[in-house]
């Protein structure tokens, strides 16, 4: 039996003797097996969940809230942050006081204590090797950053990456500094979609954790950072579509002409697009200009539960699926950004779905990423219900069905 952790005011995290772990999957909490938990990973981080006390079960298979520690001592429910190539398969099982509490749009997963270890709520979907926390936020990241400024003194993205990476201590940021694997390019100020979970512009009653950019770039500032990192950066990808920006397809016209400056000076590494796809139009141009991939963020492949997530302004799910079948006939490597919460994308329905989304459009990849938005509001938009098959489930028959199919977390080179 995994034991459920708590951390006291102090800070110091404790495990509660004779109360069982439990984790949320949905609306429901429910007991791990021990499948669905791994030794906590390196990079991984515990942190508080705040103002939330922890829910476990004890011996007698009832509900117990652990409302204090040592005396007086108040405690809070305890979970782990993971690196990139970890997809959680549950959320920590907490209860706030305070009934119009709001987590932050954070992806909590749930934690535990069984043989002198702490394990977590988690099933590695990637190797993890090129985002481990390690190999970030170095003591020699402020020279290197100082050092592309004074190269490129007049571009604007190259002050917003480094206000990225220090302040929001953004990978794809720092990556374009360090000059190696995927770093972002943000482009665009605005948004065709009102998608609740959105990091840079606040839809619900969240604050967002990132500022979005605000100017629009020119093709030059975009095309002399692309020909900089894909002619020097080991397994050089750049791509389009950050947490600081908004829809990169409707900037299509400036983004086109970049691309093609960038491949006449550059034939290396790849150009990817980060996109909701629903600008057919600009996703047209930007194929026919040399994009060499495309990932597209969805949250489910239900009509239904598509519109009430994403909010999508002149555009349907159709428009993307006919993004994506485009792409796909200029030989682009596309990937599903699948927006994965337990509970949800696990539901038998979603996975039909599913199924039949990238069956139907050829999807070479998908990517888990773990969902960050409190449970609470994510189904005050989402209907609940449905049988729920487990997040280890859901990659069991998406490798089964499509053996071809790769499931991994993150954006890999298509050159």
């Amino acid at each position: 039996m995994f034991l459920t952790l708590y951390a006291n005011d102090k800070g110091e995290i404790i495990e509660r003797h004779k109360l069982g772990m439990l984790g949320r999957s949905g609306m429901d909490w429910v007991v791990p097996e021990q499948g669905e938990m791994i030794p906590l990973p390196n990079g991984a981080s515990l942190v508080s969940v705040p103002g939330h006390i922890p829910v476990g079960i004890d011996e007698n298979d009832c509900l117990s809230n652990v409302t204090s520690a040592n005396g007086a001592r108040k405690a809070q429910a305890v979970a782990a942050l993971l690196p990139q190539g970890f997809t959680r398969t549950f959320l920590p099982a907490c209860v706030s006081p305070e009934q119009d509490a709001r987590l932050p749009l954070m992806g909590y997963a749930a934690v535990g204590f069984k043989d002198e270890k702490i394990w977590v709520a988690a099933v590695q979907s990637d190797e993890h090797r090129k985002w481990h926390p390690c190999y970030y936020n170095t003591e020699g990241l402020p020279r290197k950053i100082n050092r592309m400024l004074k190269k490129f003194p007049e571009n604007r993205i190259l002050k917003q990456l480094a206000n990225c990476s220090l302040q929001y201590s953004c990978y794809t940021a720092q990556n374009i500094f360090y000059g190696r694997w995927e770093a972002g390019i943000p482009t665009m100020t605005a948004c065709n979609a009102g998608c609740i979970g959105c990091i840079s512009e606040s839809h619900i009653a969240v604050d967002s954790p990132q500022q979005r950019l605000d100017f629009h770039p020119s093709v030059e500032e975009i095309s002399e950072l692309g020909i900089e990192h894909l002619s020097r950066a080991r397994e050089g990808i750049i791509s389009f579509g950050q947490g600081c920006e908004g829809e990169p397809s409707l900037n299509a016209d400036t983004l086109a002409q970049a691309v093609v400056k960038i491949r006449q000076h550059s034939k290396e590494g790849t150009i990817n697009i980060n996109t909701n796809a629903g600008y057919t139009t600009g996703i047209k141009k930007l194929c026919h200009a040399g994009l060499d991939a495309m990932r597209v963020t969805i949250f489910s492949c239900r009509e239904d539960n598509y519109n009430r997530y994403h909010c999508p302004k002149n555009y349907r799910l159709d428009d993307v699926e006919c993004s994506i079948q485009h792409a796909k006939e200029q030989s682009l490597y596309v990937s599903l950004n699948l927006l994965t919460f337990p509970g949800f994308t696990d539901r038998e329905e979603e996975v039909e779905m599913l199924l039949e989304f990238v069956r139907k459009n050829g999807v070479d990849m998908i990517q888990l990423r773990n969902l960050n938005i409190d449970p609470a509001l994510l189904f005050h938009h989402i209907p609940v219900g449905g049988e729920v098959l487990g997040i280890n489930q859901l990659i069991h028959i998406l490798q089964e069905e499509m053996p071809v199919l790769k499931i991994a977390s993150y954006s890999h080179p298509a050159r």
